[in-house]
């Protein structure tokens, strides 16, 4: 399993003037001082006689002193950077005094983040406060905005025991807007797609954090929206907690009250019926649609909340995976792609990509986003869902197929082993990008996403006949090279 790790530049001006100091004075430390305490020893030893003992102690104790000074400010330099993991987070050596010389914190000890204005937003800064009695203030100025998001994301990820102010989590809400966009996220697609292509645009105001529905008098348990993930046209995505307690994904449809009433009617009719095709999609290897309802006019569907992190963010941060990594991956994609296409109809994700992938912390991968996935008719016109890198030339038509999947995923497999995107509408040629990929890894990706559908190959179960195959070529490969 991979870990679970970011790694955050936090680069002040205490750090940036020590790294300033190490390269000026570099040659003092590595050379000069050095020769100098040598050529002492050397006169001390040889005039031990004359050479008083206090004089000589206190000339010692400086130049070991400096030493171990220019040490210290050397790491000072070097070490800016804050560690975040699953286990708990390691600050850079600059905030030990402010951490009552504790730089390593786990999760259990953090209580409270806030976020903190000053007289300028120069100033801002996000305090975190730990069980000890420790506060930590954060200024914002010395991270980036994408560093940012990251690590607020890890405080709720793992900081359960973490109280967060109202202002830091709005502050969170604007700031992923800013970083991502709706692109990112792929759960609006099918909303907006299915309900956009039917009606023109209408005023639209996603609910605000802390807004509840379905309440208790409906037995089912009160959801409060604690963020916004995404918004946009006719749709929203929001992260919500059920009676203070459990977390899910809800995906918000809007159909306009002055649509059409025949195609209105259509589109509700698909919402509902879409929606009870996935409660059915139970596998280990798929998030679970838990609950569709209507309220106020607007569709909801329930999801799980996967906690993990995608396999874009993973190869983003730690590059290129092994292909035994990979291969057990896509043994998992390929048996969550063989139980949904085995539906009656065939249910089709349309959207296999990377980040549509989520890597538990148990070392199982997710299939997320099946908003995306409608029933499959072979003489429909569906509609255009998938990021370009990822699509079938057939999807790009309209005509999406069980193949489509196969598509995505060989996309997701080049992408995993050489961290590149594909090439859009194009077979993916692993090697010519990793030329460590096995022939045999190589072949089979080349066979995922021929252009043809049918020259492809045609089935999940078919995948996974053929993965299998690939790990023995590719372990054995791997033993040929290592001597006995």
């Amino acid at each position: 399993m991979a870990e679970l790790q970011l790694i955050i530049p936090y680069r002040t001006k205490l750090t940036r003037a020590a790294l300033v100091g190490v390269i000026v004075f570099l040659p003092f430390w590595s050379l000069v001082l050095p020769a100098i305490t040598g050529m002492f020893m050397g006169w001390a030893a040889v005039n031990y006689a004359s050479c008083p003992p206090l004089a000589t102690a206190l000339i010692l104790a400086i130049l070991i002193g400096s030493g171990i000074f220019s040490f210290f400010v050397s790491a000072l330099a070097e070490e800016d950077r804050i560690n975040v993991s699953k286990n708990g987070i390691s600050f850079p050596p600059c905030l030990m005094p402010l951490l009552q010389f504790r730089r390593n914190r786990f999760w259990n000890e953090l209580v409270a983040a806030e976020l903190v204005h000053g007289s300028d937003p120069s100033q801002r800064t996000i305090v975190l406060s730990f069980a000890s009695g420790v506060s930590l203030p954060l200024r914002l100025k010395y991270l980036k905005n994408a560093n940012i998001e990251e690590l607020l994301l890890a405080v709720e990820l793992w900081g359960t025991n973490c109280l967060r102010s109202k202002e830091l989590v709005e502050y969170q809400n604007d700031l992923q807007n800013e970083n991502k966009g709706l692109e990112k996220i792929s759960y609006t697609q099918m909303w907006e797609e299915e309900l956009g292509r039917r009606f023109s645009a209408t005023a639209f105001l996603p609910l605000e954090p802390g807004h509840k529905l379905r309440g208790d008098k409906l037995k089912r348990g009160q959801l409060e929206v604690v963020r916004q993930l995404a918004f946009g046209g006719l749709s929203a995505i929001y992260l919500v907690q059920r009676d203070g307690v459990d977390m899910f994904v809800l995906k918000e449809a809007v159909v306009p009250l002055d649509a059409d009433p025949e195609q209105r009617q259509q589109a509700e009719q698909h919402l509902a019926r879409e929606s009870q095709m996935l409660f059915c999609l139970l596998h280990p290897n798929i998030a679970h649609v838990i609950d569709y309802f209507v309220e106020d006019g607007r569709h909801y569907l329930l999801l799980e909340h996967v906690n993990g992190q995608d396999l874009q963010q993973l190869v983003k941060q730690n590059g290129p995976q092994t292909e035994a990594q990979v291969i057990a991956w896509a043994l998992q994609i390929a048996d969550a792609l063989e139980f949904v296409h085995s539906q009656n109809p065939p249910v089709i994700h349309r959207d296999v990509t990377p980040d549509n992938i989520v890597l538990k912390n148990d070392g199982t991968v997710v299939l997320i986003d099946f908003g995306a996935a409608n029933e499959f008719i072979g003489t429909a016109t569906g509609t255009l869902v998938g990021k370009q890198a990822y699509i079938a030339p057939e999807q790009l038509r309209g005509k999406a197929a069980p193949q489509s999947d196969l598509y995505g995923m060989g996309g997701t497999l080049y992408y995993l082993l050489t961290g590149r995107e594909p090439v859009p509408l194009s077979e993916s040629d692993t090697r010519s990008k990793n030329p460590a990929v096995s022939e045999a890894m190589h072949h089979f990706i080349l066979c995922l996403t021929r252009f043809e559908r049918k020259e492809r190959i045609q089935s999940a179960s078919q995948a996974k006949a053929e993965l299998t195959k690939v790990s023995v070529q590719s372990e054995a490969a791997t033993k040929a090279l290592v001597p006995e």
